[in-house]
């Protein structure tokens, strides 16, 4: 992948705007890049400079899993970058290298196994008949996303995190608003101190607990002295976030199901084929708006002939390798029957998603209770009446008015 010397020029500097997205369309910018080459240098709305981008399935599991490239490095650096807030943590998981990130890591990894994830399976499809009930109950038609998708999640993640119910409704409002590109930097990072707050009392409240949930744990692994106070809150808040991403993939994957009806038959009539078809939705869907968190070079590095110089940032997009079509055959294509799928679409290397396992049970529950309860299922307003989230990091319907 990499070689010994640079043969090629850099590519120009293409500037990359905010983009409201509607539907699962692919970003035309993205599509543009990828053409273009497999390396390109991006400039996005905020932060400072160009970055480097790079868009092909080999090259980002090389770029996410090679200690070259730094994620603590962006630590006081203003890299171009979509969002208008960032304020990275030193401690924050997602901003520690090796072998730190191992370290905090095995912190709440007990959460996270499959026995951690399978002790909340029950309670989970209990929660998720509940909801379907009472929105069963009040009749048609209803908006699915206030219905299930966005309550489910929170409840779910609640849960593991181990926050009361009474403070639920509290950390959805942080989290929409740190979520958010459209309510200004000030909004969102208040957000983020307040939600850094609540944690680091939680978490203090439980050291030396006994208890399976995530602040337990974290609270459990402060009081041994594995990690620090600032460790244990910036670990939480991320995890926290990330659980109600889950609304918006999950979003995502129904818009597509009710707006192609044959897909939507074939899984209702074949659920034997969901756990298939689910992995191919999360290859195919738009997680995000353009990029999320950029890496530092530590030393030159020499990638697909152009040089990459100490310090310069670099970009890896998990949405363009899982169209790369020397990995995917016909990948613009949803294609259930798809034998082999590696896709990226939690990651890869040590900053694999954490919580990649949660949101694949949740979405399993949410697609076989509602393709079994409702096959009658569908949008009650045509495809181009969904409104979307404007504005935001990651993307999904905003609502999703349905009827059966």
């Amino acid at each position: 992948m990499t070689m010994s010397e640079e043969t090629t020029a850099a590519p120009p500097v293409r500037h990359w705007p905010a983009l409201d997205l509607t539907g699962v369309d692919f970003d035309p910018v993205l599509s543009e890049l990828m053409r273009e080459g497999p390396i390109n240098r991006i400039q996005l709305p905020n932060g400072e400079g160009w970055a480097w981008l790079v868009t092909r399935y080999e090259d980002v599991r090389l770029v996410t899993n090679d200690p070259r490239f730094s994620r603590a490095e962006v630590i006081g650096r203003e890299v171009t970058r979509l969002a208008p807030h960032f304020i990275p943590q030193a401690s924050a998981m997602n901003f520690v290298d090796k072998p730190d990130h191992s370290r905090l890591r095995r912190a709440v990894n007990s959460a996270f196994t499959t026995r951690g994830i399978e002790r909340l399976r029950a309670s989970a499809q209990q929660t998720l008949e509940g909801m379907v009930d009472e929105m069963l109950r009040d009749g048609p038609p209803a908006d699915l996303i206030d219905r299930v998708l966005a309550p489910f999640p929170i409840t779910v993640i609640c849960e593991l995190m181990g926050v009361p119910a009474t403070d639920r409704h509290t950390l959805h409002t942080w989290t929409q608003a740190i979520l958010s590109s459209s309510q200004g930097a000030k909004v969102s990072e208040q957000a983020k101190r307040d939600m850094e707050a609540y944690f680091a009392k939680l978490v203090a409240e439980r050291r030396g607990a006994t208890g399976e949930d995530v602040t337990s744990l974290l609270g459990a692994a402060v009081g041994r002295g594995d990690i620090t106070e600032e460790e244990a809150m910036a670990l939480a808040g991320p995890i926290q976030i990330g659980g109600e991403a889950v609304t918006n993939n999950t979003g995502q994957m129904l818009y597509i199901l009710l707006t192609r009806p044959a897909l939507f038959d074939r899984l209702r009539d074949d659920p034997e084929l969901r756990p298939q078809a689910i992995d191919e939705l999360h290859r195919y869907i738009p997680h995000r708006n353009a990029v999320g968190l950029s890496r530092i070079a530590t030393e030159d590095v020499v990638l697909r002939g152009v040089r990459i110089s100490k310090g310069d940032p670099i970009y890896v997009s998990y949405l363009a390798a899982n169209r790369d079509p020397e990995v995917f055959q016909d990948p613009d294509r949803i294609d259930f029957e798809r034998g082999s799928n590696p896709h990226l679409a939690f990651g890869h290397g040590p900053h694999y998603c954490v919580g990649g396992m949660l949101a694949r049970m949740e979405q399993e529950l949410i697609v076989n209770t509602l393709l079994d309860r409702i096959p009658t299922l569908r949008l009650s307003v045509s495809e181009d009446e969904v409104p979307w989230r404007r504005g935001a990091l990651i993307r999904g319907p905003e609502a999703l008015p349905v009827t059966w």
